[in-house]
């Protein structure tokens, strides 16, 4: 397997660490983490993850959501959702942004493997 580049946005600081260990173990390559939208958007003007992996509720002024339709229309980034919120309304704001996967929280390292190989296959 090539090794993929990974950007996690996740603003709780223990669970990002668990999910960037995970995916080291799963062989691949996190190469940053952002707790906001607005460190994400920082973070790919320096560097270009092949994936971004995105919570929805998130620290700062803007969500998950508005955060992954700004790197759509900039970078033309893949985003896969990390979230426990699934209601109606949010899902619904999340599909608008066209994402290329959505997994609810709690998840196992084969969901994230799956979820992550089909989104950069895309």
């Amino acid at each position: 397997m090539t090794s993929v580049k990974l950007l996690i946005v996740e603003d709780d600081d223990i669970l990002a660490r668990i999910i960037s260990w995970r995916l080291k173990n799963l062989g691949y390559d996190v190469c940053g983490r952002a707790a906001s939208g607005a460190e994400a958007m920082e973070f790919l003007t320096q560097e270009r993850p092949d994936l971004v992996l995105m919570d929805i509720n998130i620290k700062g002024d803007i969500d998950g959501i508005e955060t992954t339709d700004q790197i759509k229309n900039k970078f033309k980034l893949p985003v896969v959702f990390l979230t426990s919120h699934s209601d109606g309304p949010t899902l619904e704001r999340a599909k608008a942004t066209n994402p290329e996967g959505f997994i609810l929280k709690p998840f196992g390292d084969n969901e994230l493997r799956v979820a992550i190989e089909l989104a950069v296959k895309k």
